[in-house]
């Protein structure tokens, strides 16, 4: 039996050990043949805490490994490291 593996884009890490993935699906549509962006989101196994929000990583299935976590992070892809956080807008500069 091959193994099942997708590509998807973190979009939370604040788990122990376990990153929440999005993986966007696009199919054009039964009735009217518009292409439709569905997304699926996936808890993955993340043993050593890698994944940070943003990443592009390549998610591998694997035995249950709890209630819901049924893959694993097999490499990160992309990181997402070099995006810088937006600084808040500080209210001096609102007034002027």
């Amino acid at each position: 039996m091959t193994t099942k593996e997708r590509i998807g884009v973190v979009v939370s890490n604040k788990m122990q050990k376990t990153v929440v993935v999005a993986v966007e699906n696009r199919a054009p549509s039964r009735k009217y043949g518009k292409t439709v962006v569905t997304t699926k989101r996936y808890k993955v196994h993340d043993e050593n805490n890698d994944c940070n929000e943003g990443d592009r990583v390549r998610i591998r299935e694997t035995r249950p490994l709890s209630k819901q976590k049924r893959w694993e992070v097999a490499s990160i892809i992309e990181s997402a490291s070099g995006q810088k956080a937006p600084e808040p807008i500080s209210s001096e500069t609102e007034q002027s």
